[in-house]
């Protein structure tokens, strides 16, 4: 399973939490990421948005062929992202739009096998693997992408 978590790209403040809208800079970086991800996503990757503005907004850059799931708004659990992703078990790869420190934590549990809080930049992405050989299962970091360095 390829789970790939991409964080909103850069926000406004002052308004509602969940009504916050992307900059023009995370505008651009939602489209430079959102292009990145379309030349490398498998065929029927599945795309869970948190419903915060912010996130669908970001999404919006890469497909309008997403789901909301609202146990990815911002400050879910890390369990209710891996469980709404199908982590490991689900087939077909899982893009995640959500928050920090959600997907911190999420990316430190899969990868040093305890939450910490490690921090994602705005509009990156964290594309993470499980496989399994022999009987042996595996977590592999395959990329980490930045809206900087697209």
């Amino acid at each position: 399973m390829d789970l790939i978590l991409w964080r909103h790209a850069e926000t406004a403040v002052g308004a509602p939490d969940m009504a916050r809208q992307l900059t023009a800079r995370g505008e651009k970086q939602a489209e430079q990421v959102g292009t990145w991800l379309r030349a490398r996503l498998p065929a029927q990757t599945r795309v869970l948005v948190s419903p915060a503005r912010r996130a669908l907004q970001t999404a919006a850059a890469l497909t309008d062929e997403f789901e909301v799931v609202r146990d990815l708004s911002p400050d879910a659990a890390p369990a209710a992202v891996l469980a709404a992703a199908g982590w490991p078990e689900h087939e077909a790869a899982v893009l995640i739009v959500g928050h920090q420190p959600t997907l911190g934590l999420v990316a430190s549990m899969l990868i040093a096998g305890e939450p910490m809080p490690w921090s994602i930049k705005k509009g990156a992405v964290w594309w993470i693997s499980h496989r399994v050989r022999g009987d042996q299962p595996h977590v592999v970091l395959r990329a980490v992408m930045s809206p900087d360095l697209v």
